[in-house]
């Protein structure tokens, strides 16, 4: 049984529903909206659609992690993230996640208002990232990944495919407990699209339910991802949205509690329905 989690004050009471993380990219070459918020003004209009939408979390990102990003500079990130920090946190009442792997932009989006780190390293890219979340106190999201994005789609040369997954992340999980960072505060991520080629992707939906007996909450990113686009051989992220609906529904099925999605309200619906459909213990009202 997972313990509730409560952020700004809401409580996620894991397994009674699917939550959404809504993207919110501040970045000028993410794989499907670079560019189209990474001003102040487009960024806050963006985020308070995503919470009319139905949004659970904000996932601040001011670093691409697409295939062959390149990683720009500390400064840099830290200007894209606060700047957009300080316009929404005093707008937006849901919590906000910032999508990082550093320790220093961890610190100062926590201090600008941010209530979740979500990093894709696992803590594994800055040395201090663990312990500095473990002082700030708040919630960490550890996800799996091989190499850096410039890197990973080289890096798929599994021998057990979840297997490696999972001992990754049990091994992320141990370390940052150890620094003080409590359990109920872990979430895990098996990184979709993070040096996984398109049969691992499906795979690990497949298998996704094997990683609940790490004890913590499972986020599932698969919105808009490429494997999406080659089942439908459709090239344009922003029309995989029919698929990226199939793909939330399987992770829910497999045991997911939160999905990171672009597009908030087609995924809450899907959500709703699958809730109804796998979650039959849960609260509703009709």
């Amino acid at each position: 049984m997972l313990s509730n989690l409560i952020i700004r004050g809401r409580c996620f009471e894991w397994g009674q529903r699917t939550y959404l993380m809504g993207i919110l990219n501040v970045t000028p070459d993410s794989f499907s909206d670079g560019g189209e918020f990474n001003t102040t003004s487009a960024a806050l209009a963006q985020a308070q659609a995503l919470v009319a939408a139905g949004a659970d979390i904000i996932d601040v990102g001011g670093q691409s992690t697409r295939p062959g990003a390149k990683q720009i500079t500390l400064a840099e990130e830290l200007n894209r993230v606060i700047s957009v920090l300080q316009v929404l946190r005093p707008e937006i009442s849901v919590p906000i996640s910032v999508d990082t792997t550093r320790a220093a932009v961890a610190r100062a989006s926590v201090e600008a208002g941010a209530d979740i780190i979500n990093d894709i390293s696992g803590g594994s890219f800055d040395s201090q990232m663990l312990p500095t979340v473990a002082e700030l106190g708040v919630p960490i999201i550890l996800m799996h990944i091989r190499g850096i994005p410039q890197t990973m789609q080289q890096q798929t040369d599994y021998q057990d495919l979840l297997t490696e997954i999972y001992s990754f992340l049990a091994q992320q999980i141990g370390l940052a407990t150890a620094v003080g960072i409590d359990l109920s505060k872990v979430i895990i991520d098996p990184g979709i699209g993070f040096a996984k080629n398109y049969e691992q992707n499906l795979e690990i939906f497949r298998s996704l339910r094997s990683l609940t007996t790490l004890n913590c909450p499972i986020l599932v990113g698969a919105s808009r991802k490429s494997f999406i686009g080659r089942i439908l051989n459709q090239p344009d992220p922003k029309a995989r949205v029919w698929g990226t609906a199939a793909a939330c529904c399987a992770a829910i099925f497999n045991g997911a509690d939160i999905l990171r999605v672009h597009d908030v309200q087609e995924m809450r619906d899907v959500s709703l329905v699958a809730d109804a459909i796998f979650r039959p213990t849960r609260q509703r009202d009709f």
